[in-house]
C-alpha cells in the first residue's frame, strides 16, 4: 500500500539558551503534523508520498532536504515561491508543547484545486491538522477528501490559536468528518482536542456520537499517559495503556502515533488492538526525544519486546 500524507510542512522554532535579556538561541526543526507522520511512516518501513506545498525560501530548502533524507517521496509535492510557515514552540514545566504560529502569506495554506492528484483505491490518504482548517485552501482540500477513491484517515489536531472561535472551528471539523465518513474512514483526536472543541470533558462519549453520526469506521482518542482508545460506531471500545518513559517533550507525539497505528492497521485491519499498541509505542518513544524524531520499526519492536 502507498500512503499519501497531505498537509503542512513548517519550521518548529524550539527554545534554547537565553544568552542575555536581548538575545536567545533557538533551534529550527523541520516539522508540521502531516510531515511528521510522513517521516514516521517511512521510518516504519512504509511507502509514503508527501502531498504538501513547500516554501521557496531557505527553510523550504531545509524541509525538502529533510524529507529527501528520510526517503519520503515528493512526486506529489507542490513547489511554491511562498515563504515557509513558522511555529514557535513553548514548553511548560512538564514538557508539553504549545505553539504560536506565523502563517500569513505562507506556503501551506494556498491550495488550489488543480494541485490535488487523483488517488487510486489502493492508496491510503492521511491528512489533517492546520492545513485542513486554515486559509483559502480549506474548501479545495474538503472537495479533494470528499471525492478521492483512496481510504482516508483524518487527524483533527486542534490548535486553538489559529481559530479561537469554537463554533467556527467545529463547523470546519464537522464538514471534514462528514467527508471522511462518506467513505467509512477513520478520525483521530486527542482528549484535549475534543474537550476544547465541545467545551466539555467527556471525550469518549463525543467520539462515539461522532463515529455514528458521520459514518466512521472508528474514532480514535489519544489520552496522553493513559494510552489510547478506539471507539466503534456500535459502542465497542478497544483500549490499550500508555507507557512510562522519561519525558523530554510531546512534539510530534500524536503524529507519530498515527504513523504507528496506520502501518499496522493497513496490514491487518481486523486487529485494531495491535495497531493501537504499535501506535502507542511509537508515540512513547518520540516523547523521550527532543522534537519530532520518530522511531524506526526496529526501535518500536525492541521497545515493545522490552
Amino acid at each position: 500500500m502507498r500512503f499519501v500524507v497531505c498537509g503542512e510542512a513548517l519550521i518548529d522554532m524550539l527554545p534554547g539558551e537565553t544568552v542575555s535579556p536581548a538575545e536567545s538561541r533557538w533551534t529550527a526543526l523541520a516539522g508540521g503534523g502531516p510531515m511528521n507522520t510522513a517521516v514516521a511512516l517511512n521510518r516504519l518501513g512504509e511507502d509514503v508520498q508527501f502531498l504538501g506545498r513547500l516554501g521557496g525560501d531557505a527553510f523550504g530548502v531545509q524541509i525538502t532536504g529533510y524529507l529527501e533524507a528520510n526517503s519520503v517521496g515528493l512526486d506529489l509535492a507542490v513547489r511554491t515561491q511562498d515563504p515557509t510557515s513558522l511555529a514557535v514552540v513553548s514548553l511548560d514545566d512538564d514538557g508539553k508543547a504549545e505553539y504560536t504560529f506565523h502563517f500569513d502569506g505562507t506556503s501551506n495554506f494556498g491550495w488550489q484545486p488543480h494541485e490535488f492528484p487523483t488517488l487510486a483505491d489502493d492508496d491510503w490518504l492521511h491528512f489533517g491538522s492546520l492545513g485542513a482548517v486554515v486559509g483559502n485552501g480549506v474548501k479545495p482540500m474538503l472537495d479533494f477528501v470528499s471525492t478521492t477513491n483512496a481510504a482516508v484517515s483524518y487527524d483533527i489536531n486542534v490548535r486553538p490559536t489559529v481559530q479561537p472561535d469554537r463554533s467556527a472551528y467545529f463547523a470546519t471539523v464537522a464538514d471534514l468528518m462528514a467527508a471522511v465518513g462518506s467513505g467509512g474512514g477513520i478520525v483521530k483526536a486527542s482528549d484535549d482536542d475534543i474537550n476544547w472543541l465541545v467545551d466539555d470533558d467527556d471525550p469518549i462519549a463525543y467520539a462515539e456520537a461522532w463515529a455514528t453520526e458521520y459514518g466512521l469506521s472508528m474514532f480514535i482518542v489519544t489520552l496522553g499517559a493513559d494510552g489510547v482508545v478506539a471507539v466503534k460506531p456500535d459502542g465497542r471500545l478497544i483500549r490499550v495503556p500508555g507507557h512510562q518513559v522519561e519525558l523530554v517533550d510531546t512534539v510530534g507525539a500524536g503524529d507519530t502515533f498515527m504513523a504507528g497505528f496506520l502501518s499496522a492497521y493497513a496490514v491487518d485491519p481486523m486487529d485494531v488492538e495491535a495497531a493501537l499498541v504499535r501506535g502507542a509505542a511509537a508515540s512513547a518513544l518520540v516523547c523521550s526525544r527532543k522534537g519530532a524524531n520518530p522511531p524506526t520499526l526496529t526501535e518500536v519492536e525492541a521497545f515493545l519486546a522490552s
